[in-house]
């Protein structure tokens, strides 16, 4: 079942009821879902606390609300200057132990 689930290409949600420890982890691990919902409602992610989005053809990328969600709207950027050719002393830069 958990192939057949995997297999749809969406993941979004998941919900699982079970009083079995095994059982609940056994298929966590495996089922590719942004959320997992155990032993309650598949709704009800709360804003500014629970991390929301999917997997697969139901993700955007970082769940929004979660700690890597900003990331995704920045762009790294490195940025030199060669001191030296504009007539500053690359000496005064150097950090040293005296």
């Amino acid at each position: 079942v958990i192939t057949a689930i995997n297999n749809t290409g969406f993941g979004l949600t998941f919900g699982i009821h079970s009083r079995i420890n095994d059982t609940i982890e056994y298929i966590t691990q495996r089922i590719r879902a942004g959320n997992c919902y155990i032993n309650r409602t598949t709704i009800g992610a709360v804003v500014g606390v629970h991390p929301f989005g999917g997997m697969g053809l139901s993700g955007t990328g970082p769940k929004a609300g979660g700690p890597h969600y900003l990331d995704s709207f920045l762009t790294e950027k490195t940025i030199t200057n060669n001191t030296a050719a504009v007539g500053g002393n690359a000496d005064l830069l150097e950090i040293s132990e005296d």
